[in-house]
């Protein structure tokens, strides 16, 4: 069963809003063994809607819409498809009722303009809106199933969860569909691809789907199939998922939607242990990704974000000579800081790191990108030279995912 996703609207177009909607819907629709074919913006233009739905109906089974069904004169999804659809409006009780309750739970006056919400086309099924003031609409035609809903996030997702995906479920024949996600870091996509080329090839013999996710802090392989026997397609996926970990152990951290920064505060939480960071290039971004969870007081004790060599000396007590000598971006001071910080807090373990983000102050010795990190524990400490690119969002973010991974590596080693 296959579905497209149109979204409406000239904010999402010119930038104003982003629209995480289709994300969100793609994500839900993928779960129930429904598959999108295609996601498009379009603008508040009757005939744009005409024209996207026309296109629609004769790619998939299922349509989704979103946006332009307020109350003002720029939305005009719902005319628009009243006219699509050869129908009238009409006032509907039960949606005049939800919008009479909206407005006196908020204790404000509902005007005329708030009352029309509560017309509906006489030829749809209505999907009721508890959060806001615009009713779902659910039409067929044609053999295709046509829904619309409000583009405000809240009340879409509720009608969601709701009305439509269980009304999906219950009157289309839909497959299952079973994913998996195998996160990994510190290997690229294509050294990742050559590593695993011959068990992908005899992952797609199988019908399983994979994909491949890079970003700044490592690749995601996704692997999916659908079938009518759910049991089966789960232990071909983790069949599969097993030997994956057994070709690149070093490089596998977790599965599924647990990320790198909740793997990490979970062994130290799990394990009763704790950490420290020093930060410089990444100006508290580790420790942003630690203290993000509920309960992160309980493993994180604290930063020192030592951006100069002012507060690398006299937050971090590193020895002005060694700074002199060695520079700011070099194994002695990323060992330094890491060991300082350790102290200073008394944790169990530490991570520093110390680099050079960018886009300026590289040199030919030490390029944009260059990054130590430093990583200490009651065995010892340790730094890496890593050298990323030249875009500072990304060498930020990549190196707070390096040290959070080099830190996961360092417990596992010393716990088990």
């Amino acid at each position: 069963m296959t579905a497209e996703i149109i979204t409406i609207g000239d904010e999402i177009l010119i930038g104003q809003i982003v629209d995480t909607n289709s994300a969100w819907m793609g994500k839900e629709l993928s779960n129930i063994g429904m598959e999108v074919k295609q996601i498009s913006s379009i603008s508040d233009n009757s005939e744009h809607i005409i024209a996207a739905l026309d296109e629609a109906k004769n790619r998939v089974d299922v349509i989704f819409i979103t946006g332009g069904l307020g109350p003002t004169k720029d939305d005009i999804t719902k005319k628009t498809l009243v006219k699509y659809f050869e129908s009238v409006l009409v006032m509907n009780i039960e949606v005049l009722e939800d919008v009479t309750n909206l407005f006196k739970a908020f204790n404000v006056k509902m005007i005329d303009v708030n009352k029309k919400q509560a017309e509906v086309p006489d030829n749809c099924q209505v999907l009721r809106n508890r959060k806001g003031t615009a009713p779902g609409m659910w039409f067929e035609k044609q053999g295709k199933i046509f829904i619309s809903m409000p583009g405000v996030p809240h009340e879409m997702k509720m009608m969601m969860k709701e009305q439509v995906l269980p009304k999906l479920k219950s009157e289309l024949q839909l497959p299952h569909i079973v994913m998996r996600t195998v996160r990994t870091q510190g290997i690229g996509e294509s050294f990742l691809a050559e590593k695993i080329a011959d068990w992908e090839e005899a992952v797609a013999k199988e019908g399983i789907k994979l994909a491949y996710l890079p970003s700044a802090g490592g690749v995601r392989l996704r692997l999916s199939i659908t079938g009518k026997n759910l049991e089966l397609a789960e232990n071909l996926v983790e069949k599969y998922v097993s030997k994956l970990e057994k070709i690149i152990p070093n490089y596998i951290y977790g599965n599924d939607e647990e990320g790198l920064p909740k793997v990490v505060a979970s062994l130290l939480k799990d394990r009763r242990l704790s950490v420290s960071t020093a930060e410089s290039c990444t100006g508290g971004y580790i420790a942003h990704l630690l203290t993000q969870y509920p309960g992160s007081s309980e493993f994180y004790k604290g930063s020192l974000i030592a951006y100069s060599n002012e507060v690398k000396i006299d937050a971090l007590s590193i020895d002005s000579e060694i700074l002199e000598q060695q520079g700011a971006v070099s194994e002695d001071i990323a060992l330094a800081m890491v060991d300082s910080v350790r102290t200073k807090m008394n944790t169990d373990y530490a991570i520093s790191c110390t680099g050079i983000a960018g886009p300026d102050g590289g040199s030919v010795e030490k390029p944009v990108g260059t990054v130590w990190i430093g990583i200490a524990s009651n065995q010892g400490a340790y730094a890496v030279k890593y050298q990323f690119g030249g875009d500072r969002a990304i060498n930020i973010e990549i190196t707070a995912m390096t040290a959070l991974n080099m830190l996961r590596k360092e417990i596992l080693k010393s716990t088990e």
